[in-house]
């Protein structure tokens, strides 16, 4: 199955931001994260999703899929697709008598790398935490110690391909007669038998074991992030070193706070009587409550600022503020006194008066209501 245009998957367009791409993919992640989403597709579309953010926030990443898209240049022709049944890689190699890249079976590999998705409340992203998670991950077989042969038994260099893990398949081409070099299928290209197969691996040399793992997430951590975890994958292959883990994290919405970046933002709800007249009130933030002084005549829309009331950057540049939106709260529910305090309030102030800028405001809608 073909892949989808990385831009299609985030509903963006090709000249679109990197604040544009981190928006869309804030907000399809959190739309089909497995863990809020129950539909069949939403692991699928999640990773999906993933994987064009991955490459798309990557300036390097991104010149490169704007140049070349999916296929990858370095594969050879038609992105490594094999050509009347032998890559042009062989056909080089057995006409010029090698030089292409070849791949030793029984040379050291690293480990594949794991990936562990993270739950966080709002505050354990904003201040970090320490704590320990269980994975399932492959390990050498303490019983064989990775030999995949029962102990006490000896391995054996496979007889067909002399231990090089590789055959020779003489191939008809229209270039000629050419030799292609193919992984060994009497030995799985190990370059080794064995006779007897460890009981407890299965002749595999690895097991699966869950393995509890200390894991420090620094304060700042954002949804979709990740933390890489050296050395904690998959077991190397021949000796080489070990994969990575990769822990992603998804960050529950809070009740009160919006996060963008580094800063926080809330709607802090005002009476009539503390805009008009102007009060001191208590604003909740992350660090504990602050007083925040209201100027009298203060309107719906009001922005303040508390700097350094934000979220502290993961990578240690600086902290964010907190931005407070003010809304005046207009009663529903009025006592007798109260009406009549108001009509006694809206008599002394002049039926409709308003300041002067205000009043130049309502002539603009009437005007536009008259169509004039």
């Amino acid at each position: 199955m073909s892949k989808r245009d990385y831009y299609e998957v985030l509903g963006i367009s090709k000249s679109a931001t990197k604040d544009e791409i981190k928006k869309a993919y804030r907000k399809l992640s959190k739309k089909y994260h497995p863990d809020i989403n129950k539909e069949a597709d939403a692991a699928e579309k999640f990773k999906e999703i993933k994987e064009a953010y991955e490459v798309l926030s990557d300036d390097q990443k991104k010149a490169h899929y704007d140049q070349f898209g999916h296929t990858d240049p370095n594969q050879g022709f038609g992105g490594g697709s094999d050509f009347g049944g032998f890559g042009f890689e062989d056909i080089f190699s057995s006409i010029f008598g090698g030089g292409g890249r070849r791949r030793d079976p029984n040379a050291p590999r690293q480990g594949a790398d794991l990936q562990y998705t993270m739950t966080l409340s709002f505050e354990e992203a904003v201040f970090g935490k320490e704590t320990t998670i269980e994975i399932p991950r492959e390990e050498t077989c303490e019983t064989c110690k990775g030999s995949g042969a029962k102990p006490g038994t000896k391995v054996s260099t496979c007889s067909h391909c002399n231990g090089s893990g590789q055959l020779n398949v003489e191939q008809n081409t229209p270039f000629g007669r050419v030799v292609n070099r193919r992984a060994c299928h009497h030995c799985n290209g190990t370059g080794k038998k064995i006779e007897e197969k460890c009981s407890t691996c299965r002749g595999e040399g690895k097991v699966t074991k869950r393995r509890k793992i200390n894991v420090k997430i620094p304060a700042g951590v954002d949804d979709g992030q990740q933390l890489r975890v050296s050395a904690q994958g998959e077991p190397g292959v021949n000796g080489g070193p070990p994969g990575d883990l990769y822990v992603v994290f998804h960050v529950r919405s809070h009740e009160f706070f919006e996060r963008d970046g580094d800063d926080i933002y809330c709607e802090m709800p005002l009476t009539f009587a503390q805009a008009a007249l102007g009060d001191e009130v208590e604003v909740p933030t992350l660090h504990g409550k602050v007083k925040l002084k209201i100027p009298a005549g203060t309107q719906t829309g009001t922005k303040f600022r508390l700097k350094g009331k934000g979220v502290a950057n993961v990578r240690g540049y600086g902290q964010g503020d907190q931005h407070i939106h003010v809304r005046v709260v207009t009663p529903t529910k009025l006592s007798d006194k109260q009406k009549q305090l108001l009509r006694e309030f809206a008599e002394l102030s002049g039926q409709g008066a308003v300041d002067e800028q205000h009043d130049s405001f309502f002539a603009k809608v009437k005007r536009a209501i008259k169509g004039e």
